[in-house]
């Protein structure tokens, strides 16, 4: 039999939190390798051929959306970019994100999580001319550096990853998490921000943000977009210690 006919085994927890009295097993399923197959590919697979009741998540199925995130061999990746010939053995275990509320087996509520972290940063772009609207106002020119870093923060899907492999998070439950520096960096540089370092202070400069980080760098080692979580975490941190 050749790598591309192979039949491969995917251990996946089954659990649904919602049925009183149900327990998380681990149950195994076995699909027939495909060409170019992901993850994501063979979960559809699983769910239209032998059980329709298996839960998880996707959107785009390209790597945009972050919905399909989970634990895939014991690290946080997404279903729809990994591809099962990673995989030599062809044995595949899948666990949802931990750090999230779970729906039912490999689905979490994601958004739950990145809805508070938006609120808590505040995170949209704060002008002292956002009471008195003036449509005639030109906005500022912008550095073309500065956008181009702007966008490159901007790529974070808000998969949940980064947060599922800080291991401060597991201890903390505050703990603001990569993502969350990530967002508020990116109002940091934006010049159209005019909160001051105190205000951003006020946010990170505590146990729960920049300064409670252990620097174990997971969130980086597991980034499917391969975004500057160090880069970011060391500037935060070098502009919040001169406020204080």
């Amino acid at each position: 039999m050749s790598d591309q006919e192979r039949i491969l085994k995917f251990h996946i927890l089954r659990y649904n939190p919602q049925i009183k009295g149900d327990i998380p097993t681990m149950k195994t399923y076995e699909v027939k390798e495909a060409p170019g197959m992901t993850i994501f590919i063979a979960l559809n697979d699983i769910r239209e051929n032998q059980d329709p009741s298996l839960q998880f998540d996707f959107i785009c199925r390209a790597g945009i959306c972050g919905s399909c995130a989970m634990i895939i061999n014991g690290q946080p990746d997404l279903a729809c970019r990994t591809l099962t010939s990673k995989f030599p053995e062809g044995e595949i275990k899948l666990l949802p994100l931990p750090g999230f509320e779970l729906i039912g087996d490999l689905s979490v509520n994601t958004g739950k999580f990145m809805r508070a972290m938006s609120e808590r940063v505040e995170s949209w772009i704060h002008d002292q001319y956002a009471d008195n609207v003036d449509l005639d106002r030109l906005e500022e020119r912008m550095d073309p550096d500065v956008a181009d870093e702007i966008y490159e923060l901007e790529r974070c899907v808000e998969c949940g990853c980064c947060v599922s492999a800080c291991a401060t998070k597991r201890m903390r439950e505050g703990f603001l998490s990569a993502v969350g520096f990530m967002r508020l960096a990116r109002y940091a540089i934006d010049p159209r921000d005019k909160r001051s370092d105190e205000e951003f202070y006020e946010i990170i400069g505590d146990d729960d943000g920049v300064f409670g980080c252990m620097t174990l760098l997971g969130c980086q080692d597991y980034c499917p977009k391969d975004l500057p979580h160090q880069t970011q975490i060391a500037y935060l941190r070098r502009r919040m210690a001169l406020v204080k």
